[in-house]
């Protein structure tokens, strides 16, 4: 069985990669506090331990979680044409309420919705994925469907 690789931008596999080298910078000083508060003495008794060995744990849980997400992963960079996908913006109008948005179609390891960034895997995301602008489309949300008109689409 051949392995499902997630699209990514360019940027979002950036930002992990970002965030893998600052971890493994920390990540020394992480085993040095755990070495410092294991000198203090009783282990069972020794919260600075305690909480030194739990902030490895979770740094190094941190870096695996992000390594699986990089090798998983495959840079989509975006066509130019009229296309939703991976990395382009996307302006539509709910037809209900006549309000506009405007979001970036980005892969699931790189979802930031207070940044405008929704996943292909989001109803909103999957339901626009290979549009073109004028088409109206049906969203299907958990609770409710909806439709949208897609007004522009930029790289």
């Amino acid at each position: 069985m051949e392995p499902h690789f997630n699209k990514i931008t360019k940027a979002g596999y950036q930002k992990i990669k970002d965030e893998i080298n600052q971890l493994e910078n920390d990540r020394p000083i992480k085993i040095k506090s755990l070495a410092d508060a294991r000198a203090l003495g009783d282990l069972s008794e020794n919260a600075e331990y305690s909480a030194a060995k739990r902030d490895l744990r979770h740094l190094e849980s941190r870096l695996r979680f992000l390594r699986k997400e990089l090798q998983y992963s495959k840079i989509y960079t975006p066509s130019n044409n009229d296309n939703v996908e991976v990395g382009k913006y996307v302006t539509f109008e709910f037809l209900d309420d006549k309000s506009t948005e405007t979001y970036q179609i980005v892969g699931t390891p790189e979802v930031d919705i207070d940044h405008g960034k929704i996943s292909i895997a989001s109803p909103i995301g999957a339901a626009l994925l290979n549009h073109h602008t004028g088409e109206i489309v049906t969203i299907q949300a958990p609770n409710l469907t909806y439709q949208v008109k897609i007004k522009e689409i930029k790289v």
